[in-house]
C-alpha cells in the first residue's frame, strides 16, 4: 500500500490546521510589518500586538528561567537523517548534554531535530523554540520543553538570553541571519562574549575567505573580529571550546563572590569596631 503523503500544516499561534483550510493566512510577523491602507479591527492594531508580544516574552522567560547552562544550535531544516551533518549535530549535542548543558534549537526538522535528539538520548534537557510559518512542520518529537512563537524577534531573544554558546551548522538564510546577529551583538558589546562555533570547515571556508578578502581588507571590520569565531569539523574541539569558556566563567563567578564576601566581612568588622 503506498505511503500516504503528509498533509501540509499551517499554525495560527497554538492552533494547527492540516489539509484544506479557508486559505493561507499571513503570519503574525507579516501582519505586523505590513503597512495599513484599509479599515481594521482593534485586535489587528499594533497597540494590541504589543500586548501579545509582551505575553510571548513573559511566557518564554518563565519557561526558560531555570534551565541552567545551555547551548543554542542552529542549522538547516532541510538536512535529512542520513546527512553527515545530521549525525554530527546529534553527536555534538549529546557530548554537550553529558557536560551538563541544555540544548536549545528552533525545534523543527533537520539539524534542529538532530540536536534535540542527541540531547535527549544523552539524558540532557532538549528545548525547542518553534516559529509560526505558513505550512511548516511543528516541533520535532525529541523536544522535552517546547515553545511556539509568533514573532521572530521574540524567539531570537530566547536563543541568545539563555545560551552560553552558539553552534552554527550548515544552513541557509535563516542560519546566516542567526550567525551574523550573534556576531553583531558580541562585537557591539550588547551581550557577553561567548563562543560562536562554525561546524563544517568545508562549508564555511568560502564565506570566511570572502570576509577576509572584502570586509577585512577594506577595513569594514577589525582583525580581532575574526577571533570571535571558532571553525572546526571536530566534535571534541567544538565541545571543548564551549566547556572551557563555561569553566572560565564559573571560576570568575566564584572569585567575584569570594571578593564580595571578603569585602562585606571587612565592612562589618569595621562597623563593629566603630561601635565599641
Amino acid at each position: 500500500m503506498p505511503r500516504r503523503k503528509k498533509e501540509p500544516e499551517q499554525r495560527r499561534g497554538t492552533v494547527v490546521v492540516r489539509g484544506k483550510s479557508p486559505g493561507a493566512r499571513p503570519t503574525e510577523d507579516t501582519k505586523l510589518l505590513r503597512s495599513r491602507g484599509e479599515p481594521f479591527h482593534f485586535q489587528e492594531t499594533d497597540t494590541w500586538r504589543t500586548l501579545r508580544i509582551m505575553g510571548e516574552f513573559v511566557e518564554g522567560f518563565d519557561a526558560l528561567a531555570e534551565i541552567g547552562p545551555a547551548v543554542t544550535i542552529f542549522g538547516s531544516a532541510r538536512v535529512g537523517r542520513r546527512n553527515r551533518y545530521y549525525g554530527a549535530a546529534r553527536r555534538l549535542a549529546a557530548a554537550l548534554a553529558r557536560q551538563g548543558f541544555a540544548i536549545i534549537t528552533g525545534g523543527g526538522p533537520g539539524i534542529m531535530e538532530a540536536a534535540n535528539r542527541g540531547a535527549k538520548e544523552a539524558g540532557g534537557l532538549s528545548i525547542g523554540a518553534n516559529i509560526e510559518l505558513p505550512f511548516e512542520q511543528g516541533l520535532n518529537e525529541y523536544v522535552d520543553l517546547g515553545m511556539e512563537f509568533r514573532y521572530f524577534f521574540v524567539r531570537k531573544v530566547m536563543f541568545v538570553k539563555y545560551a552560553e554558546a552558539f553552534v552554527i551548522f550548515p544552513g541557509g538564510f535563516g542560519t546566516l541571519d542567526e550567525l551574523f546577529e550573534s556576531l553583531t551583538l558580541i562585537q557591539t558589546g550588547k551581550v557577553e562574549h561567548f563562543p560562536v562555533v562554525l561546524y563544517g570547515t568545508e562549508y564555511w571556508e568560502g564565506m570566511m575567505q570572502w570576509i577576509r578578502d572584502k570586509p577585512l581588507y577594506e577595513e569594514k571590520i577589525s582583525p580581532e573580529d575574526l577571533h570571535l569565531l571558532t571553525i572546526t569539523s571536530d566534535i571534541d574541539e567544538a565541545c571543548e571550546a564551549i566547556a572551557k569558556h563555561h569553566r572560565s566563567r564559573e571560576q570568575e563567578r566564584k572569585e567575584t563572590a569570594s571578593q564580595e564576601a571578603t569585602k562585606q566581612a571587612m565592612q562589618e568588622a569595621d562597623t563593629g569596631r566603630s561601635n565599641r
